[in-house]
């Protein structure tokens, strides 16, 4: 059976949506998929999932440094401590997204999350990342879900916990980037390498890129 994965100007071949800018191919290459630690790391990344509901994930991957410089590197104590004036920079900021709820929602997530225990949305999270045994490596993009049982579970209870603009599509999103899931296709070369390593690691937990991607 055949791939729908291409290959990139290297000959190496990859996801398909990795391989049309640069900033795809080292996204996808470096980080789309690898497992993901850290409850500021798993905070940035839940709230540029939610910026990027409704757009391309380029247009907030080209935007990243811009979103970290704005919101204090997504230290959720720094941005739980975010005044009015702060808010009203980030809805002037043109290095990043201004969509006002969205902002109001990755403010009001830092300030519930800055009283929940070390570790305890790493724990969260990972705790609904499916037995990747039981999941066939997928040949072709119309085998990758954009909603499973898990993300949407995950969902319901980040939206229990008090936390705004999370909905399973972006859970799952959120699921891909951070290697609770591996969507890379099964000829990809990135799942293909051998003994592949996660991502650098970035947060509180102490030890320790579609939609997303």
């Amino acid at each position: 059976m055949s791939s729908d994965a291409v290959p990139g100007d290297d000959g190496k071949p990859r996801c398909p949506w990795a391989v049309s800018t640069e900033d795809y191919v080292a996204y996808h290459d470096g980080e789309w998929g690898r497992p993901l630690h850290g409850d500021d790391a798993l905070y940035e990344r839940l709230c540029l999932e939610a910026f990027q509901s409704g757009l391309s994930w380029i247009t907030i991957l080209r935007r990243r440094e811009g979103f970290r410089k704005a919101f204090s590197g997504f230290r959720i104590a720094e941005v739980a401590a975010f005044t009015d004036a702060d808010r009203e920079r980030l809805l002037a900021d043109p290095g990043i997204i201004r969509n006002r709820a969205k902002i109001d929602a990755s403010l009001a997530n830092a300030r519930e999350l800055v009283g929940w225990e070390p570790g305890e949305l790493d724990a969260l999270i990972w705790s609904y990342a499916p037995d990747h045994a039981t999941r066939p490596a997928p040949r072709h993009i119309t085998d990758i879900p954009a909603v499973t049982p898990e993300s949407t579970a995950l969902a319901g209870e980040l939206k229990r916990r008090g936390l705004r603009f999370v909905g399973p599509t972006t859970a799952y999103a959120l699921m891909q980037a951070c290697g609770l899931v591996d969507d890379h296709l099964a000829d990809c070369f990135v799942r293909r390498t051998p003994g592949r390593t996660s991502g650098r690691t970035r947060g509180r937990t102490p030890g320790t890129a579609p939609a997303g991607g």
